[in-house]
């Protein structure tokens, strides 16, 4: 008998009940066979509508394989773990309250374990401002730490002082490190359909397409099922993006034709992309077809499975889509996110003449 934890949560404003479990392809093949279950992968569980509690009968479907326990016993076997490694309980508790993801919880709290084996012997809650700034700098000047680890540093002691002990932000000031204005790096469309011809078999072509003609992550491309491609409305709805946030973006016509013909050689049950032996397809396996596409192209420059999506923003933006329609499309929260690729788009730079140009020098 294999056992499923379980809670009730609102997803996507609708009550459900969330099952959490190891990875196993055949409680997966199980729990797919309930009328309207899908996977959430910002909260890494499957879930399914609350009229199939009580759990009890539902397990009948499956012959008596499968257990079901409240989440209350998943979430103690946590705190035991995180309070035997010196993380306070309340942290962890709070985060499951507010239902963080796993990966933030688990984020969160390796942070917080390192800030506190900064301070040996020491009741953290005493620690002061000028002692959180001494950690600050030391991860910086000691460890070398880059922006982004930084920040996240910073996010879990703000977190464990105002979330948990309840103390307003003002008591204390960290300083943020400023945000490095890094450019993404893009491909031509040139090189775009010189990549997607070198891509090795139907299944990696669609996939890889999929991704620059909708401007998906490559979380996102693995998380979309069969149903989520309208070809009616011309719209391909995204579950659950980055920020647990849902959205639609733009289905060409040209890659419907050729998911289709994708459709009809794989047959696809639920995922639309699934794995050799069935499964939702991997991450790892979709940069590794985008490396060995780039390498049989002979693009040199960097680039990765994520540029194809800021190539998708770039391309759009030089012909002319508003910058509101883009950031709808890629599902950023703040305008000055998708603005930065009004500073690659060479749109305008043609127009624009070198001084060196109209010096006259002598020969």
């Amino acid at each position: 008998m294999k056992t499923i934890t379980t809670d009730l949560a609102e997803v996507e404003g609708r009550k459900r009940i969330r099952l959490f479990f190891p990875y196993d392809v055949e409680v997966i093949a199980m729990i797919r066979t309930i009328p309207g279950a899908r996977w959430s992968p910002a909260m890494k569980c499957w879930h399914i509508a609350e009229m199939f509690g009580p759990l009890e009968k539902l397990n009948i479907r499956f012959r008596e394989q499968l257990q079901f326990l409240p989440v209350e016993r998943r979430n103690n076997e946590i705190m035991t773990k995180a309070s035997g490694e010196g993380v306070p309980t309340e942290f962890i508790k709070t985060m499951i309250l507010r239902q963080y993801s796993e990966k933030t919880q688990r984020t969160y709290q390796a942070m917080l374990k390192l800030y506190i084996r900064y301070f040996p012997g020491r009741d953290i809650n005493g620690i002061t401002d000028e002692e959180i700034r001494e950690y600050l700098l030391y991860l910086v000047d000691t460890k070398k730490v880059s922006q982004s680890y930084q920040n996240q540093a910073i996010n879990a002691i703000k977190f464990y002082y105002e979330k948990v002990l309840g103390r307003p932000s003002s008591t204390y000031y960290i300083q943020r490190p400023r945000r490095e204005m890094k450019l993404p790096g893009v491909l031509s469309e040139e090189e775009v359909a010189c990549l997607l011809e070198n891509t090795g078999n139907l299944k990696h072509r669609a996939a890889l397409s999929l991704i620059y003609s909708a401007g998906l992550r490559v979380g996102e491309l693995i998380n979309l099922q069969v149903c989520d491609v309208d070809s009616g409305r011309g719209q391909i709805l995204v579950h659950q993006g980055k920020g647990r946030k849902d959205r639609v973006t733009v289905l060409s016509m040209n890659i419907l034709s050729l998911l289709r013909d994708y459709y009809r050689e794989y047959r696809p049950k639920a995922w639309l992309f699934e794995g050799q032996f069935g499964g939702q397809y991997s991450a790892g396996s979709v940069q590794a077809v985008f490396r060995q596409a780039k390498v049989k192209a002979g693009i040199r420059k960097p680039a990765t499975v994520h540029t194809l999506r800021h190539s998708f923003a770039t391309h759009l933006l030089e012909r002319g889509t508003d910058l509101r329609y883009i950031q709808e499309l890629l599902g950023h929260s703040s305008s000055k996110t998708t603005e930065i690729y009004t500073h690659i788009t060479p749109r305008g730079f043609k127009k624009i003449v070198s001084p060196f140009d109209s010096l006259k020098l002598k020969k």
